[in-house]
Order: C-alpha cells, then sequence, then structure tokens
C-alpha cells in the first residue's frame, strides 16, 4: 500500500466523516474513517493508479508523436547537391 503523508491522510479523514455527517445525518468518528480509507485505499486504490498509469500512457504516446515529427523535421536533404 502507498504511503500517504499524515498531513494528507488527515484532510482524507476530515473529507469521509464530513461525507457522513452531511449526505447521510451520521457521525463517523475519526477511526472509523481512518479504517474507511484503508479499506478504499486496498481495494479502490489500484484502479484509480492503473487509471493513472493509462493516462500517462497516453500522453506520453501523443508527445511521442511530436517528438518523431520533430526529429524527422532534423534531417537533411541528400538531393541536388554538387555530386548527383
Amino acid at each position: 500500500m502507498i504511503s500517504i503523508p499524515k498531513e494528507m491522510k488527515d484532510q482524507m479523514i476530515g473529507k469521509i466523516q464530513a461525507y457522513f455527517q452531511d449526505e447521510r445525518d451520521e457521525e463517523i468518528g475519526e477511526l472509523g474513517a481512518d479504517l474507511l480509507l484503508d479499506v478504499f485505499m486496498k481495494e479502490l486504490g489500484p484502479y484509480y493508479y492503473n487509471q493513472g498509469i493509462a493516462d500517462a500512457k497516453a500522453l506520453m504516446e501523443e508527445r511521442w508523436v511530436t517528438v518523431e515529427e520533430d526529429i524527422e523535421a532534423l534531417k537533411r536533404s541528400t538531393g541536388g547537391g554538387r555530386y548527383r
């Protein structure tokens, strides 16, 4: 499982608590929200991670096309010289 800085994890726990209060009119303690966050991270995290990898791959493929075009543009003409 990935390591999340404490400050960020505390913010995430707070958001889970706020969601339960605002949307479900239920109060969830810090421990409950922390355990729920752990479940989300273990069970759902890989889906988000894999989507991030797919997005990065698509971006790199898109950028690679531009790099190939730039490299092709660097080629010099081989015809029309003095010793045809």
